[in-house]
């Protein structure tokens, strides 16, 4: 009972503040002062660049000026000391101001009566500011005094750096640009609700700047990849998401209805197909960054709305494609990261190493002791896993099984980078075979903290083959497979206009970047992730 009349109490309580935050709204409008009728703020600076600009300044003007001498002075002549000498230094450099105008949302206010402070979170952090009647006047003042944490504000004044040696800002105007109506989190325990930060990721975002920092991370991850592709002359282009056959990849569909054509159309699961046909036009070398959709289940590293990159290159193979994706990660961890080294989950992870390269089947030899070379059949492979314990459909080869046995062994132990190569074609319908071994095709995962970070091929360019090898698809979809690819006839005309040798690979951006950023789950690197409707 007790419980819930300290929570009726507390709901009571938000409400008077909600009602009073409304009230000093309608206050505001009254006089003439509506917040939310102003449209434009100059702002110059953020927080960060105030501060950086200020240090450079001081440094400019002050020199190597030394702190003052108080050995063997007592207690009281120390301060004044110290006091003399912040006096002098702020002089001088007020006399040659830094004048900054910023914007940004108080988190943080303490009136002391005709002078007070607040501080002002923007972009790209927080700074203190000094806000005195004398400087932005009487009714300026009694205004900022009756503002709520959360409002948004726009400060000019200049830099300064107070006694304590915090790099602020002394208002010389301050203008409310939003009133706030709802209440942010309790400032020191900020969003902890690991839901709730998902649903109101906007209100994470303000509480939490950890999760500022790793979408911050993420736009620059994509940035330098694109500058990473553009410096080897590669193109970026855009395929349809809306697709009448949802290929190049095993994965099940989302399916829609297209009202205008009164056709079945499905979100795409990969990018590969359409990118292919580019490379047949002669464009060589192409990419997409998109989204793209499975309907699958939802896990820390499985959504099902996420960010996929593929990149097309005529004229090389999979060889081609592990330099260039090495070269990529190396540079994505130097350039964003500041080195080749870093950890995830307090484990050191390396990426100035090479990379290692191990084949599916030595890798399952190595931590199964199996050697599928030996296994000859299906029934005999479909034997040792019976034996190992490892599940398997009527409906699976030898090749599914090679796969299900990696799964099971060999995954868990591939923490540094390591590109595992050469997989079953069973399990490979868009890859060219093996000349040496038509078992196997010219294909690498890469592996790092157990996770496969890309997928990667030597294209299937003979037409021929790739149209058997949809027919075996379409054989697996009508045995119950409903991650199957189909026949798609448009890209088997493309591929007979004529597709060069070409190496392929995509890559899992999220997961790149929780790797990067240190992040446990994908939704802590998806702004809105996919989350169960609270209506259910």
């Amino acid at each position: 009972m007790a419980n819930q009349k300290n929570t009726a109490d507390q709901q009571q309580d938000l409400n008077q503040i909600l009602k009073n935050r409304r009230e000093k709204l309608a206050a505001l409008q009254n006089a003439g002062r509506d917040p939310f009728e102003i449209t434009k703020f100059d702002q110059t600076h953020h927080s960060a660049e105030v501060k950086d600009l200020y240090d450079k300044h001081e440094k400019a003007v002050l020199g190597d000026r030394p702190a003052p001498n108080v050995e063997g002075l007592e207690e009281a002549e120390k301060r004044a000391v110290i006091n003399d000498d912040y006096n002098e230094r702020r002089a001088i450099m007020d006399a040659q101001p830094i004048e900054v105008s910023i914007a940004g949302r108080m988190m943080f206010k303490r009136v002391m009566g005709k002078a007070s402070f607040c501080n002002i979170q923007d972009l790209q952090g927080s700074i203190q500011v000094y806000v005195a009647r004398d400087a932005i006047g009487e009714e300026a003042y009694a205004d900022f005094k009756k503002s709520d944490i959360g409002d948004i504000f726009g400060i000019k004044g200049f830099a300064f750096r107070t006694k304590t040696g915090e790099i602020s800002i002394h208002a010389e105007s301050l203008t409310l640009l939003t009133k706030s109506l709802q209440v942010l989190p309790e400032k020191f325990h900020g969003l902890t609700n690991t839901d709730m930060r998902y649903r109101q990721r906007y209100v994470d975002l303000i509480m939490n700047r950890e999760s500022m920092d790793v979408f911050l991370k993420r736009s620059q991850i994509i940035k330098e990849i694109r500058r990473f592709l553009d410096g080897r002359n590669f193109i970026e282009v855009e395929t349809p998401t809306l697709v009448s056959n949802a290929g190049g990849a095993a994965a099940r569909p989302f399916e829609t209805h297209y009202n205008a054509l009164n056709e079945d159309v499905k979100l795409r699961i990969s990018l590969e197909l359409y990118l292919k046909r580019l490379i047949v036009g002669g464009m060589e070398r192409v990419y997409e960054i998109g989204r793209v959709y499975r309907n699958e289940g939802v896990d820390t590293r499985h959504n099902p709305e996420f960010t996929l990159m593929e990149l097309y290159q005529a004229y090389t193979d999979y060889e081609g494609m592990m330099e260039l994706t090495e070269s990529m990660f190396r540079y994505l961890a130097e350039t964003v990261l500041g080195s080749t080294k870093f950890t995830y989950n307090g484990i050191e992870i390396d990426f100035g190493k090479p990379f290692a390269r191990m084949t599916m089947n030595d890798a399952i030899k190595t931590y199964a002791g199996i050697d599928f070379d030996e296994v000859k059949s299906d029934e005999e492979a479909k034997a040792l896993a019976k034996e190992h314990h490892i599940e398997f459909e009527d409906r699976h080869t030898k090749g599914d099984i090679i796969n299900l046995f990696f799964e099971e062994y060999c995954e868990e132990k591939l923490i540094q980078p390591t590109f595992i190569m050469d997989h079953p074609i069973a399990i490979s319908p868009l890859t060219k075979k093996k000349p040496s071994d038509p078992e196997k095709v010219e294909r690498f995962e890469l592996f790092i903290n157990t996770w496969e970070m890309c997928n990667a091929y030597s294209e299937l360019n003979d037409p021929i083959d790739q149209r058997e090898r949809f027919a075996q698809q379409d054989a697996n979809a009508a045995a119950g497979d409903d991650e199957a690819q189909h026949t798609d006839e448009d890209f088997l005309n493309a591929l007979e206009i004529g597709m060069p040798p070409t190496g392929g690979i995509g890559y899992g951006i999220d997961r790149l970047v929780m790797l990067l950023t240190d992040s446990q789950a994908i939704r802590d690197v998806l702004l809105f992730p996919t989350m169960k409707s609270l209506d259910k």
